[in-house]
């Protein structure tokens, strides 16, 4: 029996031992996966550092970039296109002008009354055209006329609530959201489709010639008094309100930045003449690259996969198209490693099933649980039961994503301010007094910015860092709204043949 007894106790004793194995064995793999998950995360943060010595060496390559794209063409990733825009909107303007502003897949068309001084715009309108899918892979003429018949249906609901004389010729901006060689303010020749559009006989064809022919077809007594793209509507709609705006950014699914430059800068253009001796430059700044740029083994693959390998470096960086992906790259590699988000590796094998708009919730979830955070990560990703350290995680890949855009930005735009002598170093140098140093106006348009407060915040961070905090109180950033159509009316009202 006292055999027995000890035999049982024996047993018992190794089954607790084995249990108690198992579950230290199970903990000890438990602390190593977590480890191994904040270890990637802590390589990708050592790898988007940004530091401000890092961003001034960006500025400065973005200067050296903007002088060599201005001297020759294909002298530099930076296509610092001229764009015959040489005056800009000041408030005078008066008139009725419309404005069509083609995008990947719509269409919008505004109507703007303006009263000139003092009544600034009176009115707008603006209605919003899905482009038909199958128009995307058609004909040039069937676009076109698309486009034309949907303006004529707009005109003339307008005259007849307004009671304009229908046979009066009016004058349109049209703002193209595609590569185009402006051959003058109001034409140019388009060199690519993107974003879908495959219509290879617009290719090399004047785009505002192809409307003016469709109007004409469809009984529009119309005309195009400027054609442009999005970041110099913006950057007219924001000299209308301020006369001390010198710049514009576009950051939102794509990215964009537009300037006014003196004209004896731009080499490749000498002996080009203007009323005002300086001229808006679109520099096409999404294609923007140094070896400065803080790029990751995520960004390279990325890139990699992308049907535009090796173009728009700057834009997979920062722009709205790319964040979330970036961030579901790292939450794949840390599955991979680690297996701390249990079964959901197949959803995070999905390119694009993290949209930006979706990484920025999570960015900004101030929940004490991160509900949100949980929430999101359930419904998108099938993360289930994830616990608080997870979601905080998640959430700090998010920020580091956000933070090296936003303070990426942030650089680009001193760059800038520095190559056209904004950045406040000659008002320091003469020993100039914050009261007159020269104030900056940078307008800037599209989602990014304006609806994510963290994005926000880092930028305008970055900025007091790099300029100081004396200067970057001269530098203002402006919220645009609508350059793209507004904006591109008042570029028409400048350029009507009226004036």
């Amino acid at each position: 029996m006292g055999r027995v007894r000890l035999g049982v106790a024996v047993g018992c004793a190794v089954v607790t031992c084995a249990i108690a194995a198992a579950l230290v064995g199970r903990r000890a793999r438990s602390w190593w996966r977590w480890g191994r998950a904040v270890e990637v995360v802590r390589e990708f943060e050592e790898g988007c550092a940004t530091p401000v010595g890092r961003l001034r060496q960006v500025v400065d390559a973005m200067v050296v970039e903007m002088h060599a794209g201005l001297a020759s063409d294909g002298g530099s990733k930076l296509k610092m296109l001229h764009t015959f825009v040489d005056t800009l909107p000041n408030g005078n303007e008066d008139g009725v002008y419309y404005a069509i502003d083609l995008d990947a897949n719509s269409c919008r068309v505004l109507r703007v009354e303006l009263g000139g001084r003092g009544s600034k715009i009176i009115n707008h309108r603006v209605e919003k055209h899905k482009i038909p899918q199958e128009l995307e892979y058609s004909a040039s003429e069937e676009v076109f006329d698309f486009i034309a018949s949907t303006l004529k249906r707009f005109v003339e609901r307008e005259e007849n609530v307004i009671n304009l004389v229908p046979d009066e010729k009016k004058e349109l901006g049209f703002t193209v959201s595609f590569p185009v060689r402006q051959l003058s303010v109001s034409s140019g020749v388009l060199i690519k489709w993107s974003k879908g559009f495959t219509i290879e006989d617009v290719v090399g064809k004047d785009v505002s010639q192809c409307l003016e022919d469709a109007m004409s077809k469809n009984g529009l007594n119309m005309r195009v008094a400027a054609l442009v793209n999005d970041s110099v509507g913006t950057l007219a709609l924001g000299h209308y309100y301020d006369q001390d705006t010198v710049a514009a950014v576009i950051i939102g699914t794509g990215t964009n930045a537009c300037y006014i430059e003196r004209c004896d800068a731009i080499i490749k253009c000498q002996g080009l003449l203007t009323n005002s001796g300086g001229m808006v430059v679109n520099m096409e700044w999404g294609n923007f690259w140094s070896s400065h740029l803080p790029r990751t083994s995520y960004d390279i693959a990325l890139d990699d996969e992308s049907p535009n390998r090796n173009d728009q470096g700057f834009e997979k960086m920062i722009s709205e198209m790319y964040l979330g992906e970036i961030v579901r790259r790292v939450l794949l590699r840390i599955a991979d490693e680690s297996d701390i988000f249990g079964d959901s590796t197949h959803h995070l094998s999905v390119p694009f099933i993290l949209r930006t708009s979706l990484m920025a919730a999570i960015h900004e979830d101030d929940s004490p649980d991160l509900r949100e955070v949980g929430k999101i990560l359930e419904e998108t990703l099938q993360m289930l039961n994830t616990s608080l350290k997870v979601r905080m995680l998640v959430a700090s890949v998010c920020d580091i994503v956000t933070k090296r855009a936003a303070r990426l930005v942030a650089a680009g735009i001193i760059g800038i301010l520095k190559k056209i002598g904004r950045d406040g170093i000659g008002s320091i140098a003469s020993g100039r007094s914050k009261g007159t140093s020269r104030r900056t106006v940078v307008t800037i348009e599209r989602g990014l910015y304006t609806d994510y407060s963290m994005f926000r915040e880092y930028m305008n961070e970055a900025i007091s860092e790099i300029l100081g905090e004396q200067v970057s109180q001269n530098v203002v950033l402006r919220v645009s709204e609508d350059g793209s159509g507004i904006g591109t009316a008042l570029l028409a009202a400048v350029y009507s043949s009226k004036r």
